[in-house]
């Protein structure tokens, strides 16, 4: 029962279940709306996959210098036989990933991964060239409006 200034209303438990069943439901249903909404978002703004597709092109066509132009200020590079360096000036990132492709003839990548998780982008492949097939792992974070490689190792 509900009293209000003298007047006494009955409200049945059938009524308040049926308003509150159904108060849940909506919100339920608007909940996954939203994070339906909020997932596409996400999934959405995270990457620009141009960029990505820009760094897989330039590995194709073998130009170190396209490529190595997506270095950020300061990279981590693993070239094979060779000892991880850590925060490598991209000039010269620039110059050894450069001297590696012409040192083993690259001439072309084959995709095998390319993956978004919390906003790094991950793509792994092999580069071909007259020496053999090299792993490649390139890490990448977007850097305002464009991609920057933090990572390459090439084994």
């Amino acid at each position: 029962m509900y009293f209000a200034q003298g007047i006494t209303v009955r409200i049945s438990e059938e009524f308040i279940w049926h308003v509150f069943s159904r108060y849940n439901k909506d919100k339920i249903q608007f909940m996954k709306q939203l994070l339906v909404l909020l997932g596409l978002v996400i999934a959405f703004s995270g990457f620009k996959h141009d960029g990505g597709n820009e760094i897989i092109n330039a590995l194709k066509k073998a130009n170190a210098v396209q490529f190595s132009g997506y270095f950020d200020n300061f990279i981590d590079l693993k070239l094979p036989e060779k000892e991880e360096i850590k925060d490598v000036s991209k000039t010269q990132a620039s110059i050894t990933v450069k001297n590696f492709f012409e040192e083993n003839k690259i001439n072309g990548f084959e995709l095998s991964s390319q993956r978004e998780m919390q906003g790094t982008m991950y793509i792994t492949g092999k580069l071909t060239g007259e020496s053999g097939k090299f792993n490649i792992t390139v890490i990448i974070k977007n850097k305002g409006e464009h991609p920057a490689i933090l990572t390459v190792r090439i084994n």
